[in-house]
């Protein structure tokens, strides 16, 4: 195969087997480092992991991007070329001088559930995943959990982020 080839379908469909198995190799570094190590170690590496590639992924979105804008714009604009945000398909929002981004589906959490499992507390490691992504973009962005596993929430959506400067 040579992607340079491909059409605008297949390089598509390519790009969703790509997204499908970064999501399979996230969630079997999970599962397994919690199987030998324990929950509270799995979480606490998850944290780091994550605020560290969101990091290096903001730094790589600016400069292959193009991203010159600070602010809420310029985070939803580098936002929309960070990997999860496709996978998990945020749903981004204004609300006065504020961004709210919103996940009413999510494929590790519903699967916990179909296996009677309970909810995984994501808390931690998405808010060092966001804060880790907004700093590069803008400094003075700040990154409020309006709720997220193991919070109460709504029926509606697992998280609720909100994003101010």
């Amino acid at each position: 195969m040579n992607i340079d080839e491909l059409e605008k379908k297949e390089l598509r469909q390519y790009l969703d087997f790509l997204f499908w198995h970064y999501r399979v190799v996230d969630s079997f570094w999970y599962i397994f480092l919690e199987e030998e190590y324990g929950t509270d170690v799995a979480n606490h590496f998850n944290e780091k992991v994550w605020r560290r590639v969101a990091g290096i992924a903001a730094k790589d979105i600016i400069k292959r991007f193009g991203i010159a804008e600070k602010g809420l714009a310029g985070f939803v604009k580098a936002l929309d070329y960070f990997p999860w945000k496709i996978i998990v398909d945020y749903e981004i929002s204004w609300q006065d001088d504020a961004v709210i981004i919103s996940v009413p589906h999510c494929v590790t959490q519903e699967s916990r559930l179909k296996r009677n499992l309970p909810e995984y507390h994501c808390k931690d490691m998405h808010y060092g995943e966001f804060e880790g992504f907004a700093k590069l973009i803008d400094p003075s962005i700040k990154v409020e959990c309006v709720h997220a596993p193991l919070d109460p929430h709504p029926p509606e959506r697992f998280c609720q982020w909100k994003f101010t400067v």
